[in-house]
């Protein structure tokens, strides 16, 4: 086997390398090495370039009793270049850092409050020591939870000058209350969902040509009516609940569901809990400007003997409410494409949500009728054992239990 064969394989290869596959290159040479006979890989080769590795691979894959991979493969499960993030241990964890301050479980700095571009964070990894590009942060990002979002206005048209400083003062309290093992959470109201077959965004597997049909109209239904979830959502512990209510959007309805929370969830997992802290939007049924928020927070500080800690978040601030990204957004991934048909499948779709993080999730339906423009009196409003800190206390309170 001289030059005469190395030259005719090479025009062989230079004839077929543009339709070669990975696979059917590699099937291809081991098929010329085997017909050379010995010394035949060598050949092959020299002629080709191809690595005596990859030659070797393809003889043993046309080896008689050889397990053949599945038509569909190139390379065998688990081949080929391991990805950035299975060499690069601490990427995800230092970007989630630059974005966020801390990662799951860490108390350094629980909500996310400072937003960067994606070639911004590439350089700050580059200067870290990670080799990474801005498309695979995005990439990264996306596999966090996170998505692109539009700047959002407060109804004055300004960011209020204390938003940073409430942030910080926000985030010092969850580190305070974590360090100290007490529960801390994050609450709010999500969307209210049309109950019945309409039309869900996002797209479902179905055989094919065979969609589900809904109605063409989004008109309620006054038989099925609205769904109205309220989450509640453990910092520390990446479990949510969601209590999906029928009536009114209440401050009554609010509470009960972190009342339901505590009683089901967070008793069992802080058994030595002395004080909770509630991270909320600044409007809503749970707003600063509230009585109902906040004379039904002293009820239940009074049942249960917990000392409540509200701090809320900036006008205008509320998608970096963590709830939003860390519960909702994944609720609203687990039903896409799914029409809403009635109020048990929305409380199963909930409690059936999971992400790679851990999140467990549990739902129930609250039937309970809570009546709209309740009033609380200036006497009632006196008799709450309210706190105001000494920064902002219009945003950041403290209601203790009532003292019989």
């Amino acid at each position: 086997m001289g030059s005469v064969d190395a030259e005719a394989l090479y025009a062989k290869f230079t004839a077929l390398r543009g339709v070669l596959t990975e696979r059917s290159r590699r099937l291809w040479a081991a098929t010329e090495a085997r017909a050379l006979g010995h010394g035949g890989v060598g050949v092959v080769e020299r002629a080709t370039g191809i690595s005596r590795s990859t030659i070797q691979r393809g003889l043993r894959e046309l080896e008689v009793g050889a397990t053949p991979l599945p038509p569909e493969r190139t390379r065998r499960f688990g081949g080929g270049r391991k990805a950035t993030v299975a060499k690069d241990h601490s990427l995800v964890t230092d970007l989630d850092a630059l974005v966020e301050p801390t990662a799951s479980g860490d108390p350094d700095s629980p909500l996310r409050w400072t937003a960067k571009s994606v070639r911004a964070l590439a350089t700050a990894l580059h200067a870290q020591g990670h080799a990474v590009s801005h498309t695979l942060v995005a990439e990264i990002l996306r596999d966090l939870g996170y998505s692109l979002q539009a700047n959002q206005k407060t109804r004055e048209g300004a960011a209020h000058p204390d938003r940073d400083a409430q942030f910080r003062y926000l985030n010092d309290q969850v580190r305070a209350f974590q360090r100290r093992h007490q529960p801390a959470i994050s609450v709010d109201a999500k969307k209210k969902e049309l109950v019945g077959d309409f039309k869900n965004g996002g797209r479902a597997w179905r055989p094919a040509g065979n969609p589900e049909r809904v109605r063409v109209h989004d008109f309620l239904i006054p038989a099925q009516g609205k769904a109205i979830p309220y989450g509640v959502y453990d910092l520390h512990r990446n479990e949510g609940w969601v209590s999906v209510g029928i009536d009114h959007e209440t401050a009554s309805f609010a509470v009960h569901a972190i009342r339901r929370w505590w009683k089901v969830m967070g008793r069992a997992v802080y058994p030595a809990a002395r004080r909770l802290l509630i991270t909320a939007d600044a409007g809503g049924s749970n707003g600063t400007s509230r009585r109902l928020w906040k004379w039904e927070l002293h009820q239940f500080a009074t049942r249960t003997g917990l000392a409540i800690t509200v701090c809320h978040f900036p006008p205008g601030t509320s998608k970096w409410n963590k709830i939003e990204h860390r519960l909702f957004s994944y609720i609203a991934r687990n039903w896409r494409g799914k029409p809403l048909v009635d109020l048990a499948t929305i409380v199963s779709l909930i409690g059936a949500t999971r992400n790679d993080a851990g999140l467990r999730v549990r739902s129930e339906l609250d039937r309970r009728r809570d009546p709209a423009g309740v009033i609380v009196t200036d006497d009632q409003l006196a008799r709450i054992a309210l706190q105001r800190h000494s920064f902002h206390g219009d945003w950041n309170y403290t209601i203790h239990p009532k003292r019989h």
